[in-house]
């Protein structure tokens, strides 16, 4: 499925994932033996920081108009036997719990679309680590409302300060009228986006399709950023003193 990403500058380095990482690290101590101690270590700290397997817990906002498929996309990544048979429209919100397929405990904070409900959205802005903003690709006739909320979410002073990677579902992309990934960044003007790391890719809530590569790449910038908000933090601490 065609799909679509903006990195920041200093993510660059690290484009290739956990195992260029590995091999970036291999090389480092094979080749550093002339390094000073203190410099080899700092950076074998940071790089492990990045590939290091254990349970990270983030919080994520699910957001979207009603009837995108947000739910119906939490109930995939649930365990089999916590999934839904029935899927009912969320009421204000829902909290869930799953874990995804790179070992990361998720909460998934579902935030229901309805128009009543999307006043409550920005109260979960200042704790969340990412955001899925899911779309519904054959309701073109609402497009101008997804763009409208959108811009609402990204010009939000707990959320436009801050590298919040965002993950833009193309969803229901089995429909027939469904648009491709290409035209609804289009749609939204994804590309003026310049401060976020971004990624949109079409999915079917119903057979999983596309839903797996979205969320690891949406784990993988959520670590990037809080690796980066935590030396950036420990240099403002340094500088302090």
């Amino acid at each position: 499925m065609p799909s679509h990403r903006i990195l920041l500058p200093w993510q660059s380095k690290v484009l290739c994932g956990a195992k260029h990482v590995r091999t970036i690290v291999v090389k480092l101590i094979n080749n550093c033996g002339g390094c000073q101690s203190n410099s080899k270590m700092g950076m074998l700290h940071n790089l492990a920081d990045l590939i290091k397997i254990k349970k990270d817990k983030m919080t994520i906002l699910v957001l979207g108009l009603n009837n995108s498929g947000k739910s119906t996309i939490i109930n995939h990544f649930k365990k089999p036997g916590d999934q839904s048979a029935i899927m009912v429209p969320t009421v204000g919100f829902m909290v869930e719990q799953f874990y995804s397929m790179a070992g990361v405990s998720i909460k998934a904070i579902d935030m229901s679309g309805a128009t009543r409900y999307r006043n409550l959205w920005e109260h979960q802005f200042k704790n969340c680590q990412g955001i899925i903003y899911v779309i519904d690709s054959s309701d073109r006739m609402r497009f101008v409302v997804v763009k409208d909320e959108l811009d609402l979410v990204l010009q939000h002073p707990h959320l436009c300060n801050r590298t919040v990677p965002i993950l833009f579902y193309g969803n229901k992309s089995d429909a027939e009228d469904s648009l491709s990934s290409v035209k609804i960044a289009a749609a939204l003007s994804l590309e003026n986006i310049k401060e976020k790391p971004w990624h949109i890719c079409s999915s079917n809530a119903i057979s999983g399709e596309g839903l797996g590569e979205g969320v690891q790449w949406l784990v993988q910038q959520m670590r990037f950023a809080m690796l980066s908000n935590k030396d950036a933090s420990k240099a403002k601490s340094k500088h302090s003193k």
